[in-house]
């Protein structure tokens, strides 16, 4: 962080405050505080930062940013210190004139997110959304991160509720915006699809007007916005639907998938070390990205080929003489059909075993779209399937294949211990929630 002054800050959220110096830290937590910091009182859930306020200024914090006088602390008093996070993130993004990606969508935008990083970084050094810190406390604390030394970011933006995005770009400020697709992850809370799609178009509420869009031709709700936004909006397709970038020639071999990335006349020969049709769509949107902030087909490529995937997201291990796919990071019918795809695409000596988890935050439509991913399973021809959670009985009832349910996790990893075998396939998909994660490392250890 450049410095700041409690000046400008206490300026931007209409307040005073009663100390005047710069600050190069701002932090809400008080086990991380350097001397000379600005610590933020924020209040949660199951912890109020006010109560640690004195013990902030005492480890050498200047001041606090508050929302009502605590003692006789130097405090900067706001109305909300959540949205006095976002603001002070605003004013600190103001300062920089740079590139600024903002991704959002139902699935992959943090693959996509780490796609138009590692395109990007090939020619800016570029600050990237760390892990999953892409909610209204981890998006302007990334920003926060930024320094004179960035040429780029890219910024991932996640939403359970409508609005949250809206404050989120409005204080990023994006020069590009991504949206990968629109899913049903969420519609508990906010309806239907269309719901969704109105949340993630929140997005371009802190963007200028003639800052483009990078969207998919593919997705029935995200195609028409290239004909009915006033704002530039450009499309990629891997279903041969018009778009200004396609791919063709898609193949898959151990792991790492090549295809011909095809943009008017040019047709460029791209490699990804990952797999799946929906990865080759989040690369053709880092394609485009590229693209807008200036960068050279072959640093582009470059950029696509440095890609790694990262977490619990479609990570592909061998261990025991198995190929393990772990992508339990999160899960909805998009990436579940998805998931299901790469495991029926992977050479495969001995069986194709999916285990399964619950898709959470349904709502009403949880039964129904449970049953979808038993036909997914059907469909795909999957040898074996294992589920785990109450609402994945209504998988396992639908899909026509040897099921095996349980809502006992130790069960669960006994049952796949003693069933799988070498040669197999074993892919594990949920929401994060069900911490599928347990079951791989009690089994076959980190992957």
């Amino acid at each position: 962080m450049e410095p700041i002054s409690l000046d400008r800050i206490a300026e931007r959220l209409g307040t005073q405050t009663p100390v005047h110096t710069d600050i190069t830290v701002l932090s809400t937590d008080t086990r991380d505080l350097p001397e000379g910091c600005l610590f933020l009182a924020l209040r949660g859930k199951n912890f109020d930062g006010h109560d640690f306020v004195g013990k902030a200024i005492e480890a050498g914090a200047v001041a606090a940013v508050t929302d009502t006088q605590v003692g006789d602390y130097p405090c900067i008093i706001a109305a909300d210190t959540g949205q006095a996070l976002l603001d002070i993130a605003s004013l600190y993004r103001d300062t920089f004139d740079i590139p600024v990606v903002g991704v959002t969508g139902s699935v992959g935008k943090t693959t996509t997110k780490e796609l138009c990083a590692c395109v990007l970084s090939q020619k800016y050094n570029t600050l990237r959304t760390a892990a999953n810190l892409n909610n209204e406390i981890g998006c302007p604390k990334t920003l926060l991160g930024l320094t004179k030394e960035h040429g780029a970011a890219v910024i991932e933006m996640g939403m359970n509720h409508f609005g949250e995005i809206s404050r989120m770009s409005r204080c990023t400020k994006p020069t590009v915006a991504v949206i990968t697709n629109i899913g049903f992850s969420h519609v508990e809370n906010l309806g239907s699809q269309e719901g969704i799609l109105k949340a993630k178009l929140e997005m371009l509420e802190g963007m200028a007007e003639d800052a483009p869009l990078v969207t998919s031709a593919d997705d029935k709700l995200l195609a028409p916005l290239k004909n009915t936004l006033t704002r530039p909006v450009y499309t990629f397709s891997t279903q041969g639907n018009p778009a200004d970038v396609s791919a063709e020639e898609i193949k898959e071999e151990n792991g790492v998938t090549t295809f011909t990335i095809v943009h008017g006349e040019e047709r460029l020969l791209a490699v990804l070390p990952a797999v799946g049709e929906h990865n080759v769509k989040n690369a053709l949107a880092a394609y485009l990205v590229g693209k807008l902030c200036g960068m050279e087909d072959q640093e582009i490529l470059v950029g696509l080929a440095d890609y790694e995937p990262t977490g619990n997201r479609q990570n592909i291990k061998e261990r025991n003489g198995q190929t393990v796919i772990a992508d339990c990071y999160n899960a909805s019918p998009d990436s579940m059909r998805a998931a299901l795809g790469v495991l029926a695409s992977l050479p495969c000596e001995g069986r194709r075993i999916a285990v399964l988890g619950d898709m959470l935050e349904l709502g009403e439509m949880s039964r129904e779209l449970h049953e979808r991913v038993g036909q997914m399973v059907t469909d795909a021809g999957i040898d074996l399937l294992l589920c785990y959670g109450e609402a994945s009985q209504a998988i396992a009832d639908t899909a026509d294949v040897p099921a095996y349910h349980t809502n006992d996790k130790v069960a669960l990893t006994e049952h796949l211990r003693e069933t799988a075998k070498a040669g197999d396939c074993v892919l594990f998909k949920g929401s994060h929630g069900m911490h599928l994660e347990e079951v791989i490392e009690a089994i076959y250890g980190a992957v």
